[in-house]
């Protein structure tokens, strides 16, 4: 059994900022799949079960070998793959001893790794690397493949226990699914940090990292979707529930005062007009006080206790915050024409990206088009021909007179300089500030928030407050280009991004390796882009 276990852990940063305390959760056989907000703190937990980092306080225990795979991999570009798959020494041995130099050091190195290259290459062809050479260096490789190399790098180890920090990232859809397929295939404790749903989905158990706690739910992510669902309906009802309670509680407080009051007066009078002597009217008036003020105590803590529960049921509530909009200026006539490409070339030194005499495309109307294909083959090229950013060697383009808006991978159209607000007013200087302010507020930039520099935001901020600007810009955008929008976004906001696209009423070309954000975008319309060549394609079958 492989599994690992923290027991009241706690860990900050060196300036004293916490960011787990008294965490505790045991991980299991089976693949887990752990969600959480940007920030909370998913890869810094991942890098303590690895050993990178070293715990605050508390305890991590990893039953056998762990192999983990960065966000991010450190590796050198003058490295081969056999430099990164750890094999190079045992390749050099059977080189040698093929050459003939039989000796000890020869033999030691080589140990009990004679079909080390067979081994190899069949968990390379398994993630789709089957025609990489051993000695490629690594600054010749598209990202996708040095990701899909560094899995192939964690697998060989035999590890016990995988740790996996979004494994999918600058994959293709092609290199997805073989991951996907080695992954069900895979035994041992798997603990994977990743937005792509559809790898969730193919979880035995999702882990919610949330306020500084692990919990747990069964099955896969749709299954962890449905119970979240159910759990907010019920702490939604109780909030109900308790607001009610508070207000009666209050009510009747409320009435409890004003009957003790005008029996305070009503027996002043009686007592006045009774003559009864001083000593005992005093006495009936202390006892119609205490009285009255045993009554406020008891509404006093009952409304307190009502309070109580208003608040607990409050904390139950998530704080998925939704953007909501309306954006009838971006509505784009079924069947008008807003671009149009004929024999699109571009030129990389020497070579032609596209084949023949280059790539045609048309859209029009409102189409959701979503452009696919593997890493490399130019998809983010042909956006910034369409945006005017790149400049074809040949073909003829033609747009239509409403603006077209490109959203890089890079996010790098804002100033970063200058605050959420003070960008948007720059894209739409003719709104009223009250107004600027308002729809700023609907991309949940409220208050303070609106008057953050954009480049200490987070990559999901900064993605809504550039749709913000790109979408209520003047004119608005008739043609919107968005080049894998969902890299490194948190669950919630690829929502927040479906939510808006959903609002917007023109057309859109996207390039994502992401099918479950694609067809929650609606898309009716796929292109491939593949060996130079554009073509209808059908949707992709789910994995």
């Amino acid at each position: 059994m492989s599994f690992v276990t923290c027991s009241d852990l706690s860990f900050s940063w060196p300036d004293g900022t916490l960011v787990f305390s008294g965490l505790s959760f045991t991980v299991g056989e089976g693949r887990t799949g752990l969600v959480a907000p940007n920030g909370a703190g998913k890869s810094t937990l991942l890098k303590l079960i690895a050993g990178e980092y070293r715990p605050t306080g508390g305890s991590i225990s990893a039953e056998g070998r762990v192999g983990y795979l960065p966000q991010t991999l450190p590796l050198a570009g003058d490295l081969s793959v056999a430099d990164v798959l750890g094999i190079a020494p045992v390749i050099r041995a059977l080189d040698a001893l093929e050459a003939g130099d039989a000796s000890d050091a020869v033999l030691a190195t080589i140990g009990d790794d004679w079909d080390v290259e067979e081994r190899t290459r069949a968990q390379l062809d398994r993630l789709g690397l089957g025609g990489l050479a051993f000695d490629r260096r690594l600054d010749t490789l598209s990202g996708g493949e040095v990701i899909s190399l560094g899995v192939a790098a964690r697998l060989l180890e035999q590890p016990d226990v995988l740790l996996l920090d979004e494994p999918t990232n600058n994959l293709d859809l092609d290199a997805r699914q073989a991951l996907y397929r080695v992954l069900d295939d895979w035994r041992g404790c798997t603990l994977v940090v990743s937005h792509d749903r559809a790898l969730l989905d193919r979880m035995d158990r999702i882990a919610e990292l949330e306020r500084g706690q692990m919990r747990f739910y069964g099955g896969n992510f749709t299954a962890y979707e449905d119970a979240v669902r159910a759990e907010q309906e019920v702490a939604e009802k109780n909030v109900r529930s308790a607001e009610q309670e508070v207000k009666r509680e209050k009510r009747e407080a409320q009435l409890a005062k004003e009957r003790a009051a005008r029996r305070s007066s009503n027996a002043a009078r009686n007592l006045k007009n009774a003559g009864l002597p001083k000593i005992v009217a005093g006495k009936f008036k202390r006892d119609a006080q205490e009285s009255a003020a045993k009554a406020n105590e008891t509404h006093s803590a009952r409304l307190g206790d009502a309070k109580t529960r208003l608040d607990e049921a409050e904390r139950a509530l998530r704080d998925e915050a939704t953007i909501v909009l309306d954006l009838p200026d971006t509505r784009v006539p079924a069947g008008r024409t807003v671009f149009s490409g004929e024999h699109m070339q571009v030129r990389l030194g020497d070579r032609t990206l596209f084949a023949g005499d280059g790539v045609d495309l048309t859209v029009r109307g409102p189409e959701r088009v979503a452009l696919t294909g593997p890493n490399g083959v130019g998809k983010s090229t042909l956006l910034r021909l369409i945006a005017g950013d790149a400049t074809p060697v040949s073909g003829v383009l033609r747009h239509a007179a409403g603006r077209v808006a490109y959203l890089s991978q890079r996010l790098d159209l804002l100033d970063l300089d200058r605050t959420v607000a003070e960008n948007f007013a720059a894209f739409a200087p003719a709104r009223p500030e009250a107004e600027r302010l308002t729809l700023l507020a609907r991309f949940l930039f409220r208050g303070a928030r609106a008057h953050l520099p954009v480049g200490v935001l987070s990559g999901g901020e900064r993605l809504r407050a550039t749709l913000a600007c790109v979408l209520y810009a003047e004119p608005a955008p008739q043609l919107l280009l968005l080049d894998e929008p969902t890299n490194n976004l948190d669950l919630v906001s690829v929502g927040q991004l479906e939510n808006a696209l959903e609002a917007y009423e023109g057309a859109f070309i996207v390039v994502s390796h992401d099918e479950t954000f694609l067809r929650a975008l609606g898309i009716n319309r796929w292109l491939r882009l593949a060996d130079g060549t554009l073509a209808e394609a059908a949707p992709p079958l789910p994995v």
